[in-house]
């Protein structure tokens, strides 16, 4: 359900809220934080040209991520994987088809309607970089059918789709202990989170890993 409230619009599924445009500063940082992670240590920025990264978006959601990532020239290509209906709807001709037309419009960027864990399984692609906003965290899923990407086979699909040295950002309500050990044992190094300040309560955080191979 899409829920207006003043000039805010609000997603709410299964009578659980997940965003909304009033800010958008964690999905943006669930961006810049794949791309810092990718960047070369010894060397200044990304690579240019036809090296560029490569990055996979699953959730469109209100669609920050989406914007923030194509206003940056550093990525190749963006794909964006949504599986809702009427999400899709809602950017492509609907109330927030203002904030993503111009970053839906850019060649670079392709929209997949399709279960990002679904293609994240089935999917022969590779990308460098894989950030994933489809919950409110690994301990706070949406659908039950979505904790399959939490679990070891679902971080081994995301290994699977990362090239090597490439980065899994995960956005998450809360911080877990417990995620960051599924990762370490799923094969994923350089394990660490991320934390995004918020008005009042427990920070949003982004757990971070890289596919050594």
């Amino acid at each position: 359900m899409l829920r207006r409230r003043g000039e805010v619009y609000e997603i709410i599924a299964n009578g659980c809220f997940l965003m909304d445009t009033s800010d958008g500063r964690s999905e943006r940082l669930l961006v810049d934080a794949a791309r810092t992670a990718l960047a070369d240590p010894e060397g200044p920025d990304l690579p240019e040209g036809p090296n560029r990264p490569t990055l996979l978006i699953g959730g469109l959601g209100v669609g920050f991520s989406l914007v923030h990532a194509a206003a940056q020239p550093d990525w190749a290509a963006i794909t964006v994987a949504e599986r809702e209906d009427a999400i899709v709807d809602w950017h492509r001709s609907g109330p927030l088809a203002a904030l993503t037309g111009d970053a839906l419009a850019d060649p670079r960027v392709s929209l997949l309607h399709n279960d990002l864990v679904a293609h994240l399984q089935h999917s022969s692609e590779r990308y460098d970089a894989l950030c994933l906003d489809i919950d409110n965290g690994p301990d706070w899923t949406v659908t039950e059918d979505n904790r399959g990407l939490y679990s070891p086979a679902g971080l081994a699909a995301c290994r699977a789709r990362l090239t090597p040295g490439g980065v899994l950002a995960i956005w998450s309500a809360q911080p877990s202990e417990a995620f960051e050990e599924a990762m370490r044992n799923a094969g994923f190094s350089s394990v660490r989170t991320e934390e995004v300040p918020v008005a009042r309560g427990v920070p949003d955080v982004i757990h971070l890993g890289r596919n050594p191979s």
